[in-house]
């Protein structure tokens, strides 16, 4: 698990505060790895920033939001959330819902709600910031040898 994530080249600094993603240093923060109860919630956290990662404009360039509250926002962090949701589905990381997640969810239905039809562009986003970061592992082919 950490060596897939460790091909990804990210910028990932642990030991910080909140996870976060900061596009206008291209890093990713994590807390230290000693802070998440399990190494499920460790490997889901990171690949939901690293989703983020993906939108920089050097790569999939995806529009943040602002802030907290609009409708851009909302829609990265689904995007973010999709795309980690199919990372664990690939690494076989079993996903845990949080609470903090309540005040996204609302959000985010509100979003879906005014225009259904979002959803299919959020998760074509999610399955392209997925297949970015898989980009970076080796060739099945290439794990064999």
């Amino acid at each position: 698990m950490a060596d897939w994530f460790a091909r990804i080249p990210a910028r990932v600094v642990w030991g910080g505060g909140n996870p976060c993603y900061i596009p206008s240093q291209d890093r990713v923060l994590m807390p230290a790895a000693a802070a998440f109860t399990t190494g499920t919630a460790r490997w889901g956290t990171l690949a939901h920033e690293l989703a983020h990662w993906t939108g920089h404009a050097d790569r999939l360039a995806r529009v943040y939001g602002k802030r907290f509250g609009d409708d851009a926002y909302a829609a990265e962090e689904l995007v973010a959330e999709l795309s980690a949701a199919f990372t664990c589905a690939t690494l076989g990381i079993a996903t845990q819902p949080r609470e903090d997640h309540a005040p996204y969810l609302a959000h985010w239905c509100r979003v879906l709600k005014a225009d259904p039809s979002i959803l299919w562009s959020i998760a074509s986003k999610a399955q392209a910031a997925n297949d970015h970061l898989a980009s970076y592992q080796p060739a099945e082919s290439e794990v064999a040898a």
